[in-house]
């Protein structure tokens, strides 16, 4: 039987650090990105492809700024431009994906599915947003943007400025799951949930909204995901080849295979960055002791290699 593997994108997969992105620097590096997808398929895998949008989104909300400042065009709520996101990006990845499947003469089809993601709209994540969106200001910039939009702005760990703050409220459901997985288990390659999905709630009615100042994780979105279409493997892709405890440190320990309960320790313990590894262990432990499945965080040269990366087992 063919296996169905998800493979999170990470931030690196577009946007490379010191680049501005250009067009022609986010397609590249979307190219070379893809370009390691090759192997899986050739050994038979079916994909869904799920990624970031961080930069894009922040470029996003610059123009809007923009267009309001000269033209008078009107803002664009957050849902939107995740919205707006998904399909820049979702462009970029079918495109290279398909000129690559002509390269390789790999026969397949390859779609973008717009996600929208259910969230609750009481989630504690609401009372201290935390997720970062958008560029960085000076202090000065932050609290007049602050006191012009009702934003929240919080200083950068490693004091590169200021950045607006939203809520990133835990998924619960991938609306479109269903089609997602009918279409991956059919052959097609399927890029979906980007940027973490769309954040929607269901109201008092019955009705789905959007939530307009919040962002989900896209690790532990595509975590879920891969869970609702029962993945056999899901891949998390990052700039390292492997997870390590003690990172940067002379101890510093390369993790192989480890089982859900050890790496649930090691990220107790603070071994994983909240804004770094942290997420992606997170989203790791959900898939594999939900499906019982395996979950790779690796770099994505190292796609389709055997015993890559580190292996999270239940």
């Amino acid at each position: 039987m063919t296996e169905l593997a998800v493979v999170a994108f990470g931030g690196n997969a577009l946007l490379r650090a010191g680049q501005i992105g250009t067009a022609d620097e986010q397609e590249k590096n979307c190219y070379e990105t893809c370009k390691n997808l090759i192997p899986l398929l050739k050994k038979g895998y079916n994909l869904i492809i799920t990624h970031g949008n961080g930069p894009q989104v922040g470029n996003i909300y610059l123009r809007s700024d923009a267009g309001f400042s000269l033209y008078n065009i009107p803002k664009m709520p957050l849902d939107i431009a995740v919205a707006d996101s998904q399909g820049e990006i979702g462009y970029m990845i079918e495109r290279q994906m398909r000129n690559l499947l002509i390269e390789n003469s790999i026969d397949k089809k390859i779609i973008t599915i717009l996600t929208q993601v259910r969230v609750d709209k009481s989630d504690e994540a609401f009372q201290e947003p935390s997720k970062p969106v958008g560029p960085y200001y000076i202090k000065e910039e932050a609290e007049l943007l602050a006191k012009a939009n009702n934003w929240q702005f919080k200083e950068d760990a490693r004091k590169r400025g200021w950045r607006r703050v939203v809520a990133s409220p835990k998924p619960i459901e991938i609306l479109n799951k269903d089609i997602i997985g009918m279409l991956a288990k059919q052959g097609n390659i399927v890029i979906a949930s980007g940027g973490g999905g769309i954040p929607v709630f269901v109201d008092e009615k019955n009705t789905f909204q959007p939530i307009e100042d919040a962002v989900i994780d896209k690790d532990l979105a595509s975590a879920l995901l891969a869970c609702e279409v029962e993945a056999d493997e899901f891949y998390i892709l990052t700039d390292v080849p492997r997870v390590y405890i003690n990172f940067n440190k002379p101890d510093q320990k390369e993790l192989n295979i480890i089982k859900v309960d050890e790496a649930e320790m090691y990220l107790k313990e603070g071994q994983f960055g909240a804004g770094s590894m942290g997420p992606k262990i997170s989203a790791a432990i959900n898939f594999s002791r939900g499906s019982g499945k395996d979950t790779i965080i690796t770099e994505a040269t190292m796609l389709g290699q055997d015993h890559c990366g580190t292996r999270i087992v239940k």
